[in-house]
């Protein structure tokens, strides 16, 4: 008798720090009999060399084909599908049971395996040389009553995210779906054992903490027995990580549960899941080497693809004056280009007005523009116009560089450029013929992120880069000196840019403490961005060790001396009890899963994620308690139906 291989509950294809034995190799177990367990084989595990082997396996119909005598069932289990072969000649019973099997029934079939004839081998199958020959099958459960959509791969495309996740245990069993989460499980194997070898542990922190004032909104738990008070679920575990740096653990990394009450797009939900990581003695050039080798351990582990280190750097500054954003995508040129020097004292007052007021005129060069773009989709109404739009900007002003360097445009710049700007123009944007030039003017923000927007945009437009399943190009990019503060409009204020904990850099700030109210607000802060392929995949800085710069920093983003006591008092006690310099990181791992997957949302590398309206189709959450669970926690509830 053969050896049994295991149920599905084997190891899934991973980087190991050493290689398994052969006996465990493929799911081998050392039973004597069929009998002894459910099954003796996964689907997808069955090669020629098994042929003649008696086997039992268990799985899911996906395909039933009556073919006139004979009846060819596909099974499907976690490990990949195999052909199951029913003849009647070799058990009448089991050939009625076939019969009338619908598809996702749950089997059990025991058989023996034997190779396909050539004209019958399926190359797109991994067990595609193989079927087994059904001695006996047994519906271990029905389904009862229509799917709502079939789970065959086949047809998964074609299924409405709707029901997909109202369904998400069908969605669950499709090829797509399991092999995102394999390749999920397979990322955090890969952070863990990179970590757990540069001396990393892995700690948990609390979940149910304290509101604080800063960042998004908190999802709050009201306390039945402290009543009238509220725990918040943590948006990071920002103060626990830093406090136990300050309790000596040196080097700390968590797969952190979090939570954030945001407005929700395609790669962001409202809880959702990072790698944290907290270091103490070291400096930001250890720090972004120690995670460009985690990131690259990733990739080699996934995706077996080498990096090459080390990762390219851009102040944020120099990030915001090229690109227009803080996350940009460098697969592709269109390098935004500041010409307010050149148009300041021209007569087109949409430019000079714009600088006048303390604005900017920038141009997004578009090689081959000309003929890709008409005059129709950048005016008003066309969907290049539209981008801009969105973005807050009143509209765009062109140019079309034609042959021998003449420019064509409509409006008055032709009429107020003199031929030394215009040379100058085209010197400074590498404009050749061809090229359209797009212009954006007003405050520097709005300018900024309109022409980001449009930038992205025609990148895509234009077949600049590729879709994100064949994507194999992976710019990664450190974005590095952010502000310590942006001004906020709305509340009259400085907040800070990342979060208030954020070390400020020393040369800025300087070395009078006196003088840290006036030095504070201008300052950079020793903050660092991962960007990858324009998405931020993670973010982190040196933290503050002194509780008289974090009381300041507190004080500069407008919270009294009182309030911040009140607030983060244990954090100012902690760091007068010999804190050590430290800083951090964390990492989004659904985004990362989903750049690595090629996946356009990070719903589809969650098992069960919520929509961007932050429900779950699926169990109806969240829903209405009742009157007594409110009462118990000392709270009502004030919403009113009708005004939504």
């Amino acid at each position: 008798m053969p050896l049994a291989r295991a149920p599905a509950e084997w190891p899934l294809p991973q980087p190991l720090p050493r290689p398994l034995p052969r006996t465990l190799r493929r799911g081998k177990i050392a039973h004597s009999s069929l009998d002894q367990s459910m099954r003796s084989h996964g689907c997808g595990d069955l090669r020629p060399d098994a042929s003649g082997e008696a086997v039992q396996l268990c799985g899911w119909v996906d395909r039933r084909r009556d073919h006139g005598g004979v009846i060819f069932i596909d099974l499907r289990d976690r490990s990949g599908t195999v052909q199951i072969t029913v003849d009647p000649d070799l058990g009448a019973d089991t050939f009625a049971v076939a019969e009338h099997l619908r598809c996702e029934t749950v089997l059990q079939v025991q058989g023996t395996v034997r190779g396909r004839p050539g004209d019958a081998i399926n190359d797109k199958l991994a067990t595609g040389q193989v079927e087994v020959l059904a001695s006996s099958i047994s519906v271990l459960n029905a389904v009862r009553g229509n799917l709502p959509f079939p789970v065959s791969v086949h047809d998964e495309e074609n299924t409405r995210e709707e029901l997909r996740l109202r369904h998400r245990y069908l969605d669950l069993r499709r090829e797509r779906m399991k092999a995102n989460l394999r390749l999920r499980h397979r990322t955090v194997q890969a952070m863990r054992h990179h970590l757990e070898a540069e001396g990393f542990i892995e700690v948990e922190t609390p979940v149910l903490t304290r509101s604080t004032p800063e960042g998004a909104r908190d999802d709050l738990v009201p306390s039945r027995v402290c009543g009238g008070d509220w725990f918040a679920l943590p948006q990071s575990p920002q103060l626990f990580k830093q406090l136990l740096m300050v309790g000596g653990l040196e080097r700390y990394y968590q797969i952190a549960r979090c939570f954030r009450d945001e407005d929700l797009r395609a790669d962001r939900q409202p809880e959702f899941t990072q790698l944290d990581m907290e270091m103490s003695f070291m400096d930001q050039e250890q720090i972004l080497d120690l995670n460009e080798a985690l990131i690259a351990a990733i990739w080699k582990a996934v995706k077996d693809v080498e990096l090459p280190r080390p990762f390219p750097r851009l102040s944020w500054h120099e990030a915001m004056d090229r690109y227009g954003t803080d996350r940009p995508d460098t697969r592709y040129g269109m390098e935004l280009v500041n010409v307010s020097d050149l148009v300041a004292g021209m007569g087109f007052k949409v430019f000079s007005g714009a600088v006048a007021s303390g604005g900017s005129v920038k141009v997004l060069p578009v090689p081959g523009g000309n003929e890709a773009l008409s005059n129709v989709r950048i005016k008003p109404g066309g969907d290049v116009f539209s981008e801009a739009q969105a973005a807050g900007a009143g509209g765009l002003a062109f140019i079309r560089v034609r042959e021998g360097g003449e420019i064509d445009t409509i409006g008055a710049i032709k009429d107020n450029l003199s031929e030394q700007s215009k040379a100058e123009l085209l010197a400074r944007t590498g404009a050749v013929p061809g090229t359209l030039l797009l212009f954006g003017a007003g405050d520097t923000a709005t300018v900024n992120k309109a022409l980001d927007r449009v930038r992205q945009f025609l990148a895509k437009e234009l077949c600049l880069v590729k879709p994100d399943r064949d994507n194999d190009q992976w710019n990664f990019l450190w974005v590095v000196d952010f502000p310590m503060f942006e001004f906020n409009q709305d509340e009259n204020r400085l907040e800070a840019l990342h979060h208030p904990f954020c070390a400020p850099n020393t040369t800025d700030l300087g070395a009078d403490p006196t003088a840290w109210a006036d030095t504070l607000p201008t300052a950079r802060a020793q903050a660092y961005d991962l960007v990858l392929n324009g998405l931020e995949l993670g973010g982190g800085s040196l933290r503050i060790h002194n509780s008289d710069l974090q009381r300041q920093v507190l004080q500069t983003i407008g919270l009294p001396l009182e309030e911040a006591n009140r607030q983060f008092g244990f954090l100012m006690e902690a760091l007068d009890m010999g804190a050590p310099p430290h800083g951090g990181i964390a990492f989004g791992l659904d985004r990362m899963v989903m750049l690595l997957a090629g996946e356009e949302s990070i719903r589809d590398t969650i098992a069960f994620p919520k929509t961007q309206q932050a429900r779950c189709l699926m169990t109806q959450a969240p829903a209405g308690v009742a009157t007594k669970q409110l009462e118990e926690l000392h709270v009502a509830s004030t919403w009113d139906p009708e005004q939504g």
